[in-house]
């Protein structure tokens, strides 16, 4: 440890006149912050004797942890299914415009694609931490392409697979390399799922299941074996059965591991999932539902055509569809707007529905002793917003990256 002296030299900023989301609620409380960790004032003025080098007046601003959005496939004109020759800049420029939304953190998500484009583009994804640049990328979020035909969504085709004899050598042959991957989605119903899933958690590699036509005992089976998590739920799977509630069922399963949690993904953008929809989910298993944005490259951008890795999508007002069809395919919402209407939606408390963009994906990644809380000695990445929940700054590490211009702060 360094000493109270060499660690006292670095600023102490003091945010003031704020609630905080600590503990699962709004505290009116100073954040204290220093070398971009959350420091616990008792420790700065009984052992060091120190005190703030710059007070901050945050105007009875919410602070709230970043949000972590764990399914965005692209924005504001980039695919990241997209094997391009300025990929990373691509990447740059998403992770820079995603700041404004109150993301700190991501993951970049490519949706079924031939091998040769994960070849192409996971050397290209590097995990590192947000900043002035950007988000913080966590991990690529690889959806596909071992799911369903049945239910493929907006998935090309012709780029599914199924595991054959050796079914983990399979998927390393597919994608090239695991070194930047963060989650894989899958379907379980497909043979030698359970190998692969047993391997992937194995190596630390999250295990989603979706694009699925999973039975509940299938289902059951998967999260056994290491599955944590349910991609977009409700979409791109059997709907809810009552003899047989499928995938939707691991919500209230009784055959769930000791000590696990199963979480789900949520595109809370008012299509993909009926307010009354979301409101089962969120009543039947609150702790496990994740906020993402499932955004595209359209996000951003004007009503028009656009891609979502070898198909070409149409937005029409937040509607987003493969071209000529009326399957959805992905959204244009932005994290901050997902935030709003699932709380407007599900009538939840403000702390619930912004724990749910940040602590909860935080857990389900295993990285909520770093982001996703405000707790002591963790990252400094929070969001300063009105009571509105409309992000008014941005910060990372403790470094402001974003302010609203108008707030003439």
């Amino acid at each position: 440890m360094p000493s109270n002296k060499s660690v006292s030299d670095a600023p102490i900023v003091q945010f003031t006149n704020c609630r905080i989301l600590r503990s699962h609620q709004l505290q009116r409380e100073d954040l204290w912050v220093r070398e971009g960790k959350i420091l616990n004032p008792e420790k700065l003025f009984f052992d060091e004797k120190g005190s703030a080098d710059i007070q901050l007046d945050c105007k009875d601003s919410i602070i709230a942890p970043g949000f972590i959005d764990v399914q965005i496939n692209g924005g504001f004109g980039v695919d990241f299914s997209l094997a391009t020759d300025d990929f990373k800049s691509g990447l740059d420029l998403v992770s820079q415009k995603i700041l404004s939304h109150g993301v700190t953190s991501f993951c970049p998500t490519l949706v079924t694609s031939p091998p040769s484009v994960y070849h192409q583009v996971l050397p290209q994804i590097s995990i590192r931490n947000g900043g002035a640049h950007g988000a913080g990328i966590l991990g690529a979020h690889l959806e596909g392409p071992f799911i369903s035909k049945e239910k493929k969504g907006a998935h090309p085709e012709h780029c599914l697979r199924t595991f054959e004899a050796g079914a983990f050598q399979d998927l390393l042959a597919t994608y090239g390399s695991l070194d930047c991957v963060r989650i894989v989605t899958l379907a379980p119903e497909m043979k030698r799922s359970s190998e692969v899933i047993r391997e992937l958690t194995k190596q630390g590699i999250c295990v989603s299941l979706g694009h699925s036509v999973a039975n509940l005992s299938q289902a059951e089976e998967a999260v056994q074996h290491g599955a944590t998590f349910i991609t977009h739920l409700f979409n791109a799977m059997l709907p809810f059965h009552h003899r047989d509630p499928g995938i939707v069922g691991l919500l209230t399963s009784d055959k769930i591991p000791a000590g696990r949690r199963v979480f789900y993904g949520m595109i809370s953008d008012g299509i993909h999932t009926n307010p009354a929809a979301l409101r089962i989910a969120h009543r039947a298993h609150p702790k496990g539902l994740v906020l993402v944005t499932d955004a595209i490259a359209g996000m951003g951008l004007a009503p028009g055509r656009h891609t979502l890795g070898q198909q070409v999508v149409e937005i029409d007002g937040l509607n987003t569809y493969i071209a000529g069809t009326k399957t959805l395919s992905g959204s244009v919402a932005t994290m901050d707007t997902c935030v709003r209407h699932f709380q407007e939606a599900t009538g939840c408390s403000v702390e619930t529905a912004l724990e749910a963009a940040s602590l909860h994906p935080a857990q389900l990644l295993g990285i909520e002793h770093k982001k996703g809380t405000l707790n002591y000695d963790s990252d400094a990445d929070f969001l300063m917003l009105n009571d509105d929940l409309y992000v008014q700054a941005t910060y990372i590490a403790g470094e402001e990256v974003w302010r609203q211009d108008a707030l003439g702060m």
